[in-house]
C-alpha cells in the first residue's frame, strides 16, 4: 500500500512539474527571443561594418557558386569548382588588409607549390615505377618539415603564415594525388585557376564594396587611446583635491577608460601587420609609417601604467593626507594634470585630423613650468615629524604626475616624428590684413594697442593660444599736446 501511494505521488509530481513547464513555455520563449533580438541589434549597432561584412560574404559566395550553377562553367572546372567556394570562405576577412594578406599569400603559395609539385612528379618518374613513391615521399617530407619549421620564425609567422600552410597543402595535394592521376597538368591547372578566381573575387569585393581598412582602424585606435588618457587627467583634480557630489560620481566610468589602453598592444600589432598589405587610401600613402603607430602605442601604455599607479593611490583612502600639505601642492599638481590633459587632447586631435601637433607644445611648456613650481613647493614646506606619514602619499602623487608629464612630451615627440614621416598638414597661422583703427584721441595722452590674431584650428586653442598660432601686433601711439 505504501509503495503504491509513493508511486502515485511521484507521478503526480512529474505531471505537475511538466504542467508548470508547459504553462511557462510561451512566456520563456518570448523572453529568450527578445534577448536574442536585442543581442543581434546591439552587435549591429556597436559596429555597422559587421552587418556590411556579412552581406559582402554572401555576395562573394553567391558569385563563385555560379561555377556550379551554370553548366558552361561547371563543364570547364567540374568538381574542382568547389575549391573556389572553399577559397572564398577561408580568404575573405573583415578588413581589406586581412583579405589581401590571405589572398596574396594563398595565390603565390599555390603557384609555387603547384610548380614544385609538377616538377617533383616528373623527377620521380625518372626513378621508375618502384622508386617513384619513395622519391615523392622524400620530397613531401623535406618540404613539409622545412615549411613547418619556417613558421616558427616571428617575421614569417606574422606575415606569411597562411601562405606557408597553403603551400604545404597544395604541394601535398599535387604530389600525392598526382601519383594516381594521369592528367597531372590538368589537376594543377584546375587547382591554381580556382584559387585565383576565389582570391580575386574576395579582393575585388573587399576593396570596392564598403571597404574596411585596417590602417584606418589603427589610426583611430591610437588617437582614441591618447584621448582616454586625457580624460583621466582631466578628472584628476576633482578626484583627488575636491569632494565630488553624487552627480559627479556617476561620471567616474569615463575615468576608467585608460584601462583599455593597457591591453591594446595585441590589437595594435595585428592592425599594423594587416595595414602593411593595404594599398594607399585616403590620407594614407602607399608606404605609410605604420610602425610609428606601434611606437606611439607603446609610449601611451607606459603612461597608462603610471596612471594605473596613480589611480591605486587614489583608491587607498585609508591613508589621510595632510590638508595643509595638499593645499601647498594643489595648484602645481592641478596645473600639471590639466596642461597634460590639454596636450593629450591636442595630440589626439592632430592624429585624427592628420595635422601637425605643434599646438600641444604650448601645454607641454606650461606643464614643465608647473613641475618647477612643484619642486619649489616641496622644498619650502617644512616636514613636521607628526605629519610625515600623511604626506608620503601626497608626495608620491606629485612624483607620478611629474613622470606623466615627461611621458606626454615623449608621446608628443613621437607623434611629431609621425607627422614628418606621414607628411601631415602644417597649420599655418591665419594673419588678417591690417585694418585702419579709428578712435577718439582728443582726451588721450598715451595709447597702447595690442592686436592678436588667434588661429582656431583645434578646440584646444580656446583655452590658451600657442605661440605658433598667435600673431601679435603692438602699436604705441603717443599724443603730444601743444
Amino acid at each position: 500500500m505504501d509503495i503504491e501511494s509513493t508511486t502515485q505521488l511521484n507521478k503526480a509530481d512529474f505531471f505537475s512539474h511538466w504542467g508548470i513547464f508547459l504553462k511557462a513555455l510561451p512566456s520563456n520563449s518570448k523572453s529568450k527571443m527578445i534577448n536574442v533580438t536585442m543581442s543581434i541589434k546591439k552587435i549591429g549597432q556597436d559596429d555597422p561594418n559587421r552587418v556590411i561584412h556579412s552581406l559582402k560574404m554572401g555576395i562573394a559566395l553567391t558569385l563563385v557558386s555560379l561555377l556550379y550553377y551554370l553548366r558552361p562553367l561547371y563543364d570547364g572546372f567540374g568538381l574542382a569548382g568547389i575549391y573556389v567556394v572553399l577559397t572564398v570562405v577561408t580568404v575573405f576577412e573583415f578588413t581589406v588588409g586581412a583579405t589581401l594578406n590571405k589572398g596574396l599569400n594563398g595565390g603565390c603559395a599555390t603557384l609555387l607549390a603547384g610548380a614544385l609539385g609538377f616538377g617533383g612528379q616528373h623527377l620521380a618518374i625518372v626513378f621508375g615505377e618502384r622508386g617513384e613513391p619513395f622519391v615523392l615521399g622524400t620530397l613531401v617530407f623535406i618540404l613539409a618539415a622545412g615549411s613547418t619549421f619556417f613558421r616558427f620564425f616571428p617575421k614569417i609567422k606574422e606575415r606569411y603564415d597562411y601562405g606557408v600552410v597553403t603551400f604545404i597543402f597544395t604541394f601535398c595535394l599535387v604530389t600525392v594525388s598526382g601519383y594516381r592521376v594521369e592528367q597531372l597538368f590538368e589537376l594543377v591547372y584546375q587547382r591554381l585557376s580556382t584559387v585565383l578566381i576565389g582570391t580575386a573575387t574576395c579582393m575585388v569585393i573587399s576593396i570596392l564594396v564598403c571597404p574596411v581598412w585596417a590602417g584606418e582602424d589603427l589610426h583611430k585606435l591610437v588617437a582614441s587611446n591618447i584621448e582616454k588618457l586625457a580624460n583621466y587627467l582631466e578628472g584628476f583634480e576633482g578626484e583627488y583635491f575636491q569632494c565630488l557630489d553624487d552627480k559627479e560620481k556617476t561620471e567616474k566610468s569615463v575615468l576608467q577608460g585608460y584601462k583599455s589602453v593597457l591591453n591594446s598592444k595585441k590589437d595594435e600589432e595585428l592592425l599594423a601587420n594587416l595595414a602593411w598589405w593595404e594599398p594607399g587610401h585616403g590620407g594614407f600613402r602607399l608606404r605609410h609609417p605604420w610602425k610609428q603607430y606601434l611606437k606611439i602605442g607603446e609610449l601611451a601604455r607606459e603612461c597608462g601604467f603610471k596612471i594605473e599607479t596613480l589611480n591605486t593611490i587614489l583608491d587607498d583612502t585609508e591613508i589621510q593626507a595632510s590638508l595643509k600639505f595638499k593645499s601647498k601642492i594643489q595648484e602645481s599638481c592641478t596645473k600639471m594634470s590639466s596642461e597634460s590633459s590639454n596636450a593629450f587632447k591636442a595630440i589626439s586631435s592632430s592624429i585624427k585630423t592628420m595635422t601637425d601637433p605643434s599646438a600641444a607644445k604650448y601645454h607641454i611648456d606650461n606643464s614643465k613650468t608647473a613641475i618647477e613650481d612643484l619642486k619649489i613647493a616641496l622644498e619650502t614646506v617644512s616636514l613636521e615629524q607628526g605629519e610625515l606619514l600623511a604626506r608620503i602619499p601626497v608626495a608620491a602623487v606629485a612624483t607620478i604626475l611629474k613622470e606623466i608629464t615627461m611621458s606626454v612630451e615623449k608621446i608628443y615627440e613621437s607623434v611629431s616624428e609621425l607627422s614628418h614621416l606621414a607628411h601631415f598638414k602644417s597649420i599655418e597661422p591665419n594673419v588678417s590684413p591690417e585694418k585702419p583703427v579709428v578712435m577718439d584721441i582728443d582726451n588721450a595722452d598715451h595709447i597702447e594697442i595690442t592686436i592678436q590674431d588667434i588661429s582656431t584650428n583645434s578646440p584646444e586653442k580656446e583655452n590658451a593660444p600657442s605661440p605658433e598660432s598667435t600673431q601679435c601686433l603692438q602699436l604705441e601711439i603717443v599724443v603730444i599736446r601743444e
